[in-house]
């Protein structure tokens, strides 16, 4: 028999995990003992194994491979759980669903890298190595974002996203739908957002300010059932979808569709071609605002996301300043100048998101621009979450020169193309630690984690997203989750972790 695995070889690493003797097989009589509630995590352990495994891990009363929902393990919180392999029977319970679905991404690394192949793989001994683990996370929030405004992916190549997500315990799978570029969610109130928003002539090939255009038309929209059915898969995984919708500035592609939404309701715009911060946004007259609500309301119909994101981030004030109007509004709110008028306008969103259950999220530029209801979703500058969390914000550090999987991994001459700029590499995502190192024990429990970011400016295709998100992506799950600061042990698990990344398929750096 092959030796079994070690447990260091998981990530993200287990909070407490030790090796016994001994090993468990699953063959073609394994059957699984399922306890009341925990219905859906068997269906996914069926799911996941049986494409390489072929094994049906049929349901039984005298199962040997129990699954099991405990009350008593709620000290382990929504996501965690234990985990006990003996070579005669295998345990795992948790307080939650959630916390089996965790477990389950844990028994999958624990099996040969094979089981997670999507073709049938004969021979293989399906073994798990004897252990005992209780896992919980350190951060609630472990999150990555894909921007596909910029650059559209059908939504079979999602689910392939979520799935390689659920592996790696993150729980959050923050879609970036609409920008200046392209709007990709449906909206039968206002059908033109993907008819017109939807599509673009040509796209700039070269960094922002290039004058470089690839001379191909590129669009491309989702379905409201191709949406739902993804918001599903991912639930199923234990993954929350969190939309976002940008507003006020990144809405060119918005006021192509529906100009009267503009400062200019007579100026005629393209769905913008170029990279970079577009000085076109939203006016903030009623039409708008009712506008973003029709939006958000069928949103909120598709994404049951506690968290829905409004972008907010890079918005330009010169129309507003330049705009009688928009003037007119400022004075009316009381405000001292049109430049106020960005966190006026966020107030008012957020607030209708608030009163419908939802929680506000929004990128923040200087860490105090945003209204309290919203989580913040910090990026530019270490500081802003510091100042933030002080401001009694909840806060996701997404600091750039840690988080943005869309610059380059080194500075090797052969990468592809990314942002230019700074080198983000391995060893930077894995030392990004969310909580400031100065924050006092009230500011730090604000923070809720940390998240990757892929904008696409510069990404076009599944292989390149998967070239720049893997292996980074596991340095942050790991830190995420385990809170884990030991780059040694990290590279040592990350070597063996490799050859399931492979069993995947997946086109990571080297």
């Amino acid at each position: 028999m092959p030796a079994p695995r070690s447990l260091l070889t998981l990530v993200p690493r287990p909070t407490e995990a030790a090796l016994r003797p001994g090993h468990f097989t699953l063959d073609a009589d394994t059957a699984l003992h399922i306890g009341a509630g925990a219905e859906p995590a068997a269906e996914l352990l069926r799911t996941l194994l049986a494409p390489a495994t072929g094994l049906s891990l049929r349901p039984s009363p005298d199962g040997r491979f129990a699954l099991a929902l405990d009350p008593g393990l709620g000290d382990l919180g929504e996501e965690g759980y234990r985990l006990t392999v003996d070579p005669h029977a295998v345990l795992l319970r948790a307080a939650h669903l959630t916390g089996l679905l965790r477990g389950i991404q844990t028994i999958r690394q624990l099996l040969p890298p094979q089981a997670l192949s999507a073709a049938p793989e004969h021979g293989t001994p399906w073994l798990l190595p004897c252990a005992d683990v209780t896992d919980v996370p350190r951060h609630t929030w472990r999150g990555a974002m894909l921007d596909v405004a910029r650059h559209f992916q059908p939504v079979s190549y999602l689910r392939r996203y979520v799935d390689v997500l659920a592996l790696h315990k993150i729980n959050v799978f923050h879609l970036h739908l609409t920008d200046d570029q392209g709007w990709r969610m449906p909206v039968a109130a206002r059908p033109k957002l993907t008819e017109i928003g939807g599509h673009r002539a040509e796209s700039r090939t070269g960094p922002a300010g290039s004058g470089t255009y690839d001379g191909v038309p590129h669009g491309g929209a989702y379905t409201r059932a191709e949406l739902a059915s993804l918001v599903r898969y991912a639930a199923a995984r234990g993954v929350t979808v969190m939309p976002e919708i940008e507003m006020p500035g990144h809405v060119r592609a918005a006021l192509a569709a529906y100009p009267s939404l503009g400062n200019h309701p007579d100026r005629s715009l393209d769905v913008w071609t170029r990279w970079g911060v577009c000085d076109t946004v939203l006016g903030v007259h009623d039409e708008v605002l009712d506008f973003c609500r029709t939006v958000l309301e069928e949103v909120m119909d598709v994404f049951p996301s506690p968290y829905i994101h409004l972008g907010g981030e890079e918005c330009p004030t010169t129309e507003w300043t330049h705009s009688a109007p928009a003037r007119e509004r400022a004075a009316a709110e009381g405000l001292s100048t049109p430049e106020a008028l960005h966190g006026w306008f966020l107030g008012q969103i957020g607030d209708f998101l608030v009163r419908r259950g939802r929680r506000p999220v929004g990128w923040a530029e200087t860490g105090a621009e945003l209204p309290l209801d919203f989580t913040v979703m910090t990026w530019r500058d270490p500081s802003h979450t510091l100042t933030a969390a002080r401001r009694g914000h909840p806060v996701i550090n997404a600091y750039h020169r840690a988080t943005y999987l869309d610059h380059a991994q080194s500075d090797d001459p052969n990468e592809p193309p990314a942002q230019p700029g700074t080198v983000v590499d391995l060893r930077a995502v894995h030392a990004h630690d969310p909580v400031p190192e100065d924050a006092d024990a009230e500011t730090a429990g604000r923070v809720l984690g940390a998240q990757t970011q892929l904008w696409t400016e510069f990404v076009t295709t599944p292989a390149h997203i998967e070239y720049l998100t893997y292996p980074r992506l596991c340095a942050l799950a790991d830190r995420g989750w385990s809170g884990a600061t030991d780059w040694a042990d990290f590279r040592a698990r990350l070597g063996e972790h490799t050859a399931r990344l492979d069993a995947l398929g997946i086109r990571r750096h080297p």
